[in-house]
């Protein structure tokens, strides 16, 4: 993509991940000591979003009070439309194949294409339905949406750009969004994308499953890993708009689209902890060894979405952001292994340190439930010889989705002409242990 001037991010923002918020873009629109009295303020309308149900525990509960120009009720009725490129679990069009998977990136569109559109799902699994298991996608656009507006009612969006600024108007506010930050947008949220730049791509985790939250640290005690405070919040900010617009639902796996005579957006005052918001990775304080051995990929998770096995995770977000490497005796890479838990990897941007050639940025590779993988054999001859003084790990950003569930593929994904077919490949060439050691003797 060409390169283009840093976008500076000149929006507000509230601090801290799940608290309590509120904001008023008109001074008096938030009532005070009730949230819905006989007439709100400024002659608008109080209504609540709700994340979680009503009887969720309080420190899991979600919800938002919202005081807007007309109610959200006041569209007319959805009626079903081209699904496009999207697919919802179940994921059971096609057999997943037993082997390791890898593409690369999507190629960009060349018609006009924004952020709905321009969505194309590699793989899933759970159930929309049930409200279990994640679907992940990229989005590959190259113009903004147009009085046109999305809501997902079957999960919330973790956004990972990888190419390209986005501007995310959402009903509670405005987020700027660039590579190298993520954006969390709540189930049923209306929100529309705008492109500050020709062309943007990016990696999409549709969450059926209960909603992210920063994993527990345990015995690394109270800091580290992703600080709540570093999760920024938008401030209200509504927009004004009349004439008809459309509002795409995404509902039990198909699209929908209803129409209306006022911009969605219109949402003067809010106050909960049911937010989007956005969160730059280089806050991320990674912890790794100071004596020996790599550690296990989930001291990295910056957002996990727990199912009701303790420790069993329905979507962990783990990142490989830029670090020091230091242990001693120890080989450093990602050791080889398989994995009870299946792994989407993408790439924002540089090199991954466990493989050489081949994972590029906007690229994806899969290694489901008890497939073995790990580095390739010109890495692993490269870290089995290095000089272990202290290495930093640079300009280097990595992802990983990982789940109890199997990733199963579309039936687009795995015919697509960027399914690299040779990826078995990278783990050619390794010589016998074994025989090596007989031939030093």
């Amino acid at each position: 993509m060409p390169s283009t001037p840093v976008i500076e991010d000149t929006e507000r923002y509230q601090g801290g991940f799940g608290n309590q918020f509120e904001s008023e873009a008109r001074p008096g629109a938030l009532p005070i000591g009730r949230n819905s009295p006989q007439q709100a303020p400024l002659g608008l309308y109080a209504e609540l979003l709700s994340g979680t149900a009503f009887t969720a525990p309080r420190d899991h509960n979600l919800r938002t009070w919202m005081y807007r120009m007309h109610p959200s009720a006041m569209h007319e009725p959805f009626r079903r439309i081209d699904d496009g490129r999207w697919h919802t679990g179940p994921f059971d069009e096609v057999e997943t194949p037993a082997n390791r998977l890898r593409w690369n990136p999507w190629p960009m569109p060349t018609e006009g294409c924004d952020f709905i559109d321009g969505i194309v799902t590699i793989a899933g699994n759970g159930d929309a339905h049930a409200q279990t298991g994640v679907a992940t996608h990229v989005y590959c656009a190259n113009r903004s949406m147009h009085r046109r507006y999305f809501m997902n009612s079957d999960g919330e969006l973790l956004l990972v750009p990888q190419a390209g600024v986005l501007k995310l108007h959402t009903e509670l506010g405005r987020l700027n969004l660039s590579p190298g930050e993520i954006a969390l947008i709540p189930r049923g949220m209306r929100f529309r994308v705008e492109l500050l730049e020709a062309e943007a791509r990016g990696y999409v985790c549709e969450n059926y499953g209960t909603p992210f939250r920063l994993p527990e640290l345990g015995p690394i005690g109270s800091n580290g890993l992703a600080n709540a405070r570093d999760f920024l919040a938008p401030v209200a900010g509504f927009e004004e708009e009349t004439g008809p617009v459309r509002i795409v639902n995404k509902f039990l796996g198909h699209l929908w689209e209803g129409g209306q005579g006022h911009s969605p957006l219109d949402v003067v005052a809010w106050h909960g902890n049911l937010t989007p918001c956005k969160y730059d990775l280089a806050r991320f304080m990674a912890i790794g060894t100071i004596s020996f051995d790599h550690p296990d990929p989930s001291i990295y998770t910056v957002l996990t979405s727990n199912t009701d096995t303790p420790g069993v995770a329905n979507c962990d977000f783990v990142i490989f952001p830029p670090r020091w490497l230091v242990a001693e005796e120890t080989f450093r890479p990602p050791w080889f292994h398989r994995n009870v838990m299946s792994e989407l990897m993408g790439l924002v941007r540089g090199v991954y340190d466990a493989k050489a050639e081949g994972f590029v940025p906007g690229g994806i590779s899969l290694h489901n439930c008890m497939l073995p993988h790990g580095p390739d054999a010109a890495t692993f001859d490269k870290a089995s010889t290095a000089d272990l003084k202290p290495h930093r790990v640079d300009n280097t950003l990595a992802f990983m989705f990982e789940s109890r569930h199997v990733f199963r593929p579309t039936p687009r994904a795995l015919k697509t002409d960027n399914l690299q077919p040779d990826y078995d490949t990278v783990w050619d060439g390794f010589r016998s242990g074994l025989v090596n050691q007989g031939d030093r003797a």
